[in-house]
């Protein structure tokens, strides 16, 4: 093959140790250089030192769990580092080793036969792991509040058929008043603040229950958690804030979205990034995000268009977002999930609004204008002798005679 790429590195990395292997021509003879470092500190700086004694420019790993992180960490400042996608360079069956996936790896960079993925810079990359951390925190508190509610019906309480949130400030006080022993209907009911209070009557019957010491232990615990949980959530907002900061311009430029608010906005910056150049086009981003339809055909025949895998955290705030976006009055994009909802279903509507809103931000990204709504009669503008033709035939199946009549533009 082709030589692309002058002493290559490459690296077959795992837990505990990383097997690293360079290719050195010298003249027509080929000399290929194999050693096996430790994933600690030190070993990984002995493998920086080694890679730089024998002159390597680019080095590529394949992307394992989370064992390739630290040794990209160690290497990014000194060479042009890939990461691959081990799918894409498996070795040949019956022939792995470490050494020899380290050696074909090697020689496939060699060879310029490698793609890429997606790397952030550490900015980045620390921004990511904020928000996906908190995302689970988030997660947490859902869970906890389900547990909630179940325990709480298990006690007889109706609250949650009385208060539209357990968990709001009357809720709360009611909540905290029954795990310090008050079980009196009519002393839990005088605790309704604001409009509830003229619900009192109703939350008299709905607190007479059998509020046991089971219940009051657990729902004292699940209280206590959630607590705790609130204030991990904005302990790390406010990091999130702080990293941020330096993106506060592409973040309030993603706001400008439906559907888009801060923490979406936050998430979409810390998934792809602020510089769309690693995407050439729009159509790149939905493809590598999973949220455009698959390609798989063959003999001439389409055998599916399901969307492939992509970022799991990136793919569950876009569905969040566009879920927020189809509530939205007046917007192209509760007309797009409403047009195509009949025809595809709720599930295929919704992923065609995310890839909208991905494709939005791609641009918006890349050239740092605002969001401009093409309004909800986007389609009608569109073709509108066929909207003309359908709301006819509409009409005319209920029975209606149909008479068109231009309008008059002077008047």
């Amino acid at each position: 093959m082709e030589r692309i790429v002058e002493r290559p590195g490459a690296l077959d990395v795992h837990k505990a140790s990383v097997t690293a292997c360079v290719r050195v021509w010298h003249e027509r003879q080929l000399t290929e250089h194999v050693a096996e470092f430790q994933t600690t500190v030190q070993g990984l700086l002995a493998l920086r030192d080694w890679l730089e004694s024998l002159a390597v420019k680019q080095v590529a790993m394949e992307a394992t769990g989370v064992y390739w992180k630290p040794v990209w960490a160690v290497l990014e400042d000194r060479f042009a580092l890939m990461l691959v996608n081990a799918r894409h360079v498996k070795q040949v069956p019956g022939r792995k080793t470490d050494v020899k996936d380290a050696q074909w790896l090697c020689q496939l960079l060699e060879a310029g036969l490698l793609r890429a993925s997606f790397v952030p810079p550490k900015p980045i990359r620390t921004l990511r792991n904020l928000t996906r951390y908190r995302k689970t925190q988030i997660n947490d508190r859902q869970r906890e509040a389900a547990r909630l509610h179940k325990i709480v019906e298990d006690s007889g309480i109706k609250l949650g058929c009385v208060a539209s949130d357990i968990m709001g400030k009357s809720g709360r006080a009611m909540l905290d008043a029954l795990v310090a022993g008050t079980t009196d209907p009519v002393v839990l009911a005088e605790l309704a603040r604001g409009q509830l209070r003229k619900k009192i009557p109703a939350l008299r019957d709905a607190l007479a229950g059998r509020f046991d010491s089971e219940h009051a232990l657990i729902v004292g615990q699940i209280l206590a958690h959630m607590d705790f949980l609130d204030e991990a959530i904005e302990r790390l907002s406010d990091a999130i804030e702080e990293q941020i900061a330096p993106f506060a311009l592409q973040r309030d430029l993603l706001m400008t979205i439906p559907g888009v608010k801060q923490r979406t906005a936050e998430v979409l910056i810390a998934e792809i990034g602020v510089d769309m150049s690693a995407f050439p086009t729009a159509k790149h981003l939905a493809s590598w995000a999973g949220v455009c339809p698959g390609n798989d055909e063959s003999a001439g025949k389409r055998r599916s268009g399901r969307t492939r895998k992509g970022s799991k955290w990136l793919r569950a705030t876009l569905t969040e977002s566009a879920l927020a976006a189809t509530r939205t009055k007046h917007s192209y994009l509760a007309a797009q999930y409403q047009r195509l909802r009949g025809r595809r279903g709720h599930s295929k509507a919704v992923t065609a609004v995310a890839h909208s809103i991905l494709t939005a931000a791609w641009h918006m990204l890349h050239t740092g204008e605002l969001y401009r709504d093409p309004g909800a009669d986007y389609y009608t503008r569109q073709n509108p002798d066929r909207t003309t033709k359908r709301l006819i035939r509409q009409l005319e199946a209920l029975g209606h005679h149909v008479t068109l009549e231009p309008q008059d533009v002077a008047a």
